[in-house]
């Protein structure tokens, strides 16, 4: 049987009591590596961005006085001094009456507070007519108009895209410190599972909560470690759970967490050593048996076999100590607002989940549909949900047209 029930929100309470997730410290890596890293420490600009007036458009650098006047009918005549190329100081200066021809991104010449067009202006040999006037600093991006030298650009705790990569780039940097990536080692139990790519035995099944657990690790900013397929049998289940606490920062497990005479995990995880189990059974459904283990400083984390199960108490869960062991910021999971294509039953003192996924009606309201969770819809729930949705212990059901609150399984929708 299992022991005394704990509520969801007492689970997650002894998990920041027990564990808490922390970074693992940090580490200095090549700047093109840094995908989808955690800034260490805040990143400061030790330049001016741009580091020169510089045009933004192909024409001419002029006084912006000398082209005061100008129209179609009656153009300006300005002298060409000279060209300004882009990568280089410019060899030219700009005097009253003068024009130098530059590119965009080229330095604005001494002299030149403007740029006019070339669209505008119509070159004979060294005389320039000039059709439209311009103010003074147009087409012109100012010395450090960008970034100024000694400004936070991006702040420690940032996880670092393709746009962050790029700003970090512009600032000159080809490594940067992130926070180190935790390790999670993920296994399976079961007599019934086969690692796919192998010929399927009768009366097996394939594994798939080690593949989508260790992708959602990955997801979640740690490095998964596919440890294999364990029986449910005493030592090799020992064995492989010793060699799991050796390779990972925490450890997955699926499987062998009920009450049958197979489901050893519990009993097995209690006995690694010291502080032992945490808890081993949540009011929640669906992941009722979900079970934690803290040996020494490294949580081991036991969900239901059914894949679907196992993947919403891992999010539920684990998710949130990875990310904090990564150095990401907490409430970073994207959620949507909805509404409830049908009624949805919780299950009576328990706090539930349900899977939904997401369509839009011919109003364009974003609706929320149940999935199917039980034996008919184990496998493809995981490829159909988008989402959850929460119904508290205290309340029957949420019913049609109900405004809901979905949780996303990935970042964004």
């Amino acid at each position: 049987m299992f022991r005394k029930l704990l509520t969801y929100d007492e689970a997650k309470k002894a998990i920041e009591q027990n564990l808490k997730p922390k970074p693992l410290g940090a580490e200095e890596i090549p700047l093109l590596d840094a995908y989808n890293r955690v800034l260490a420490e805040d990143a400061v600009s030790t330049l001016e961005i741009p580091p020169f007036n510089r045009s933004t458009m192909d024409g001419f650098a002029v006084k912006a006085e000398d082209t005061y006047g100008a129209e179609e009918n009656q153009p300006v005549k300005l002298k060409v001094c000279g060209n300004v190329p882009i990568g280089e100081l410019p060899k030219v200066a700009v005097a009253k009456g003068e024009a130098a021809e530059i590119v965009t991104g080229a330095p604005v010449p001494e002299g030149a507070d403007a740029i006019v067009m070339v669209e505008e202006t119509n070159r004979q040999n060294d005389e320039l007519l000039v059709y439209r006037s311009v103010t003074k600093n147009e087409n012109v991006q100012k010395l450090g108009s960008d970034i100024k030298n000694g400004e936070t650009i991006l702040k420690a705790g940032r996880t670092l895209g393709s746009r962050e990569i790029g700003v970090l780039a512009a600032l000159g940097k080809s490594k940067i410190r992130v926070f180190k990536v935790p390790t999670v080692a993920v296994l399976s139990t079961g007599g019934e599972v086969t690692e796919p790519g192998q010929t399927l035995p009768p009366g097996k099944i394939y594994d798939i909560n080690a593949y989508s657990l260790c992708t959602a690790v990955r997801e979640s900013g740690g490095k998964p470690v596919y440890v294999g397929v364990v029986p449910d049998e005493k030592e090799p289940l020992r064995e492989a759970l010793e060699r799991a606490l050796v390779s990972g920062d925490i450890v997955l497990t699926s499987g062998g967490v009920s009450v049958g005479p197979k489901d050893l995990v519990p009993a097995t995880v209690g006995s690694l050593g010291e502080p032992g189990l945490i808890f081993s059974g949540i009011a929640l459904k669906p992941g009722k048996p979900v079970t934690l283990g803290l040996i020494g400083k490294k949580p081991v984390f036991s969900f239901p076999g059914h894949p679907t199960s196992a993947l919403l108490t891992f999010h539920l869960l684990a998710r949130p100590v990875i990310q904090a062991m990564a150095g990401k910021t907490a409430g970073e999971r994207s959620f949507v607002e909805a509404i409830a294509g049908r009624r949805m039953f919780s299950a009576k003192g328990r706090r539930t989940f349900v899977t939904v996924k997401l369509n839009r009606d011919e109003s364009k309201r974003l609706i929320a549909e149940p999935v199917e969770t039980g034996a008919s819809g184990a496998i493809t729930t995981l490829a159909k949900a988008d989402g959850f949705v929460e119904i508290p212990e205290n309340q029957q059901f949420l019913d049609v047209d109900e405004e809901v609150t979905v949780w996303l399984f990935k970042e964004a929708l």
